[in-house]
Parts: C-alpha cells; sequence; structure tokens
C-alpha cells in the first residue's frame, strides 16, 4: 500500500471512528426545543456549524497529509524529521485537556458548580500548555528559516502543527468566553450547549493531532 493511501485509510478511519463515538454518546433529549412541540428532536445550527467546520478541517489536514507523503515518496534525498520527545508530552497534555473539558460538559449537565469550574480551568491549563510545548517543539526542531527552506520535512511540520495550533487557540477564543459567562454567574443550562460543543471540537482536534503525529513519527 502507497504512503499516500496509508494517509487517506488513516484520515477515513479516524473520520469513521469518531462519528460512530459521538453517537454512542449522544444524548438526544439534551437537545430538545426548549419551547414548541413537545417531543421534537433537533439538531441546533451552532452543532451543525461546528460539523460543517470539523468536516473542512479535516479535508484541510487530509490535503496536508497527502502533499506530505506524495513529496516525501518522490523528494530525492529526503532527510526524515526528527521527532523532538517533547511532543509525547503534548499529546498527553491534550488527551488530558480532551478528557477535562469532558467531565466540564458531564458537570454542567448535571449541575455541578464547583466540578465545572475545576473541570473549565483544568482544560483550560492544559490547553495553553499544550500550545507552549508546541513552542518548545519548534525551538528544538530549528529556529530559524534557513531550516524550513533547506528541509521541506520540517517545512511540513512547522506547516501542520501551526495549522493545528492555530485552531486550538480559536478554540480557546470560544472557550475563554463560555468560562467568562460561567464566571459571571451564568445559569448552568445555558452554558451546557457551548461546553458540549467545546468537548467535541477537542476531542476532534485530538484525533486531528493523532494523526498528524502518526504521519510525522511512522512515514
Amino acid at each position: 500500500m502507497s504512503n499516500t493511501a496509508i494517509v487517506v485509510a488513516l484520515l477515513v478511519g479516524i473520520a469513521v471512528w469518531f462519528a460512530v463515538a459521538s453517537r454512542l454518546t449522544a444524548k438526544p433529549w439534551e437537545n430538545r426545543e426548549q419551547k414548541g412541540d413537545v417531543g421534537v428532536l433537533h439538531m441546533s445550527p451552532q452543532r451543525i456549524g461546528l460539523w460543517v467546520f470539523m468536516a473542512v478541517v479535516t479535508s484541510l489536514f487530509a490535503l496536508f497529509l497527502t502533499a506530505y507523503s506524495m513529496r516525501m515518496h518522490h523528494s530525492i534525498g529526503w532527510c526524515h524529521l526528527t521527532i523532538p520527545n517533547i511532543l509525547w508530552v503534548n499529546t498527553a497534555i491534550l488527551l488530558a485537556a480532551s478528557v477535562a473539558l469532558q467531565l466540564a460538559a458531564n458537570a454542567v449537565s448535571g449541575g455541578r458548580r464547583d466540578a465545572t469550574r475545576t473541570a473549565l480551568v483544568a482544560a483550560g491549563t492544559l490547553s495553553i500548555g499544550f500550545l507552549a510545548g508546541q513552542v518548545l517543539a519548534w525551538r528544538a526542531v530549528g529556529p530559524s528559516l534557513y531550516f524550513v527552506q533547506g528541509s521541506p520535512a520540517i517545512a511540513f511540520f512547522y506547516v501542520l502543527t501551526i495549522v493545528h495550533g492555530l485552531h486550538l487557540l480559536g478554540g480557546l477564543a470560544v472557550l475563554g468566553r463560555a468560562s467568562l459567562r460561567f464566571a459571571g454567574g451564568a445559569e448552568l443550562v445555558d452554558l451546557r450547549q457551548s461546553l458540549s460543543l467545546c468537548a467535541t471540537y477537542w476531542h476532534f482536534l485530538l484525533l486531528v493531532w493523532l494523526a498528524v503525529f502518526g504521519v510525522l513519527l511512522f512515514l
């Protein structure tokens, strides 16, 4: 099997797993309209928008990873990237952040304000820690533009990790706004959808990172 096929198969597998996992953990009773006919189930425009956005991001990373594989396969004298050890730590941190956000979403659904506060602080701190760790990884790989120009592998490393980091940074902006509402005394029921969407997005970014890390590590 070609490297390109491996990349595509990996991304398709992740997408299928994510869709199945979301179905298994879905709580349709939480999406009932607060006003209107009883028993009507719907998916909110915000959730639909998030899924569309994640589909676009998946396509973007699929193109990047396919280009990485093709460039490596057809390049003469391709120099494989030495993966900084801190990326293993960063992966564990992002996993913990994803778990913390899921705990926050669960705590909101259960009406547990103290648990929600703890989970939000943990999720935000861990996410910022992941980004800080990525900066250290960039510095470890090569601090100057010369290295990027001299090695396609390093250039792809910067592109993939920076684009992923920017998407996480955007998620942090949304999470920060929800956290401010929480700190301002907003009712937990009003935060349920926001934190649920944030948790879904963090799970998605974790899976994307695992795909990126796997390609950088094994191809």
